[in-house]
């Protein structure tokens, strides 16, 4: 599905009846993209999951994180948070999968040239 340059508002779920059966993952991913289920979280039932000690070991080697700083102008942050939270992520998260798209955008760009 292509992406909108608009920005969508998310909608909250008000109950699990609001979840569809999904045809594919594309169609998940565009929906959970535009849904939350922040106001019913409480209602959801804990499920136990095994992970493989790969999956586990390869997780975590990627979520080493490492603090840097950087100067941005106070709009420039005001503006990530407001885009965040219609995402219903964290600022951070949203500056660091900015950060990622723009290293592996270039990556391509400088293999390509």
């Amino acid at each position: 599905m292509p992406e909108s340059k608009t920005p969508r508002r998310m909608r909250y779920l008000k109950s699990l009846d609001e979840v569809p059966r999904f045809k594919n993952e594309a169609e998940e991913a565009h929906f959970w993209s535009t849904h939350s289920l922040a106001d019913i979280w409480d209602q959801l039932e804990p499920v136990e999951i095994e992970v493989s000690p790969r999956a586990r070991r390869i997780t975590l080697q990627r979520s080493r994180k490492k603090p840097v700083t950087l100067r941005l102008e106070e709009g420039q942050i005001a503006r990530a948070k407001q885009l965040a939270r219609r995402k219903s992520l964290s600022y951070q998260a949203l500056m660091r999968s900015w950060i990622s798209e723009g290293i592996i955008r270039e990556a391509q760009t400088r293999r390509r040239a």
